[in-house]
């Protein structure tokens, strides 16, 4: 194994890149004999917008939660296919904050996203998050276009 991707954290939800993010990572990790973590973040105001009307709330969150299952149900059954150790991990909150915090209390030693989808047309574009996880993280980080 290689001591320097033994734990790659993936930052996830159901965009083509981060769909693609997920198949590198799992290439890596079988060739490298790495644990993956899946991690994906509901954010947290626009959670608590979308409830705010009233009226089919409990609903809303049900479907919502029903997503991000489905979602890391996915991609943990695309990991058992192709033989590699993981966990999932679904939290609230700001996705730049929390894939970070993920990333040090887990100890990853890569971060795997995949890039937002391109701003005007031909031009590329990074999204805030990935922005910020560039210029923050301590550990290097595997940014992914979508196919």
């Amino acid at each position: 194994m290689n001591a320097d991707l033994g734990r790659l954290l993936v930052a996830v939800d159901d965009s083509a890149a981060a769909l693609r993010a997920v198949d590198i990572a799992l290439r890596l990790a079988t060739a490298n004999d790495a644990d993956v973590r899946f991690v994906h973040v509901t954010v947290d105001g626009t959670l608590r917008r979308a409830l705010a009307p009233g009226g089919g709330q409990g609903e809303l969150q049900d479907r919502v939660g029903r997503g991000v299952g489905a979602l890391l149900d996915h991609v943990a059954a695309r990991a058992r296919r192709a033989g590699v150790r993981y966990t999932v991990e679904s939290l609230l909150g700001e996705p730049e904050v929390e894939v970070m915090a993920e990333a040090r209390s887990w100890a990853a030693d890569v971060v795997v996203i995949g890039r937002a989808q391109s701003g005007a047309v031909g031009r590329p574009y990074v999204g805030h998050v990935t922005r910020h996880i560039l210029e923050f993280s301590d550990v290097p980080v595997l940014v992914v276009p979508r196919p």
